[in-house]
């Protein structure tokens, strides 16, 4: 079922900030792209439909930030909601990915990065977004849905 996807557009959902990374299956890896503004936890629509003409993904992925309990917080259910109305304005399947530590390990990353080179880091939220992506395409089938 999930064989047709090539390329997913990946988000790590912020009421302020939310990353953004373009993955694709061939190399099962994924790049940030620049961070979108939110305004109240609302997103630019046009801007992400921008991204997707450009960038053409057969499915989403937005990161669902669980507690390390397993619990749900209030932004569990706005990342959620963010995921259903990707689904209704773009009718592409959208998938849930598990985002605990995400951006603590792209923290560590661009930490690592910045070490060996100097100049301007990339977006935490899109480093985040791009983990989070490559772990879906290691693993699609542990794609949760809204």
């Amino acid at each position: 079922m999930l064989e047709h996807i090539q390329s997913v557009l990946g988000f790590d959902f912020g009421t302020k900030k939310t990353g953004v990374a373009i993955g694709q299956r061939i190399t099962a890896t994924a790049a940030p792209l620049s961070p979108l503004v939110m305004r109240d936890g609302i997103p630019d629509w046009t801007l992400i439909e921008r991204l997707l003409k450009e960038w053409q993904p057969q499915a989403l992925i937005v990161g669902l930030p669980l507690n390390m309990d397993d619990t749900e917080s209030e932004l569990s259910h706005l990342a959620r909601k963010f995921a259903r109305r990707l689904h209704g304005r773009f009718n592409l399947p959208v998938f849930m990915v598990d985002e605990r530590l995400s951006s603590r390990a792209a923290r560590d990353l661009l930490d690592e990065v910045a070490e060996r080179r100097k100049g301007k880091k990339p977006s935490l939220d899109s480093t985040a977004a791009a983990l989070m992506v490559e772990s879906w395409l290691a693993q699609p089938e542990c794609g949760l849905l809204p």
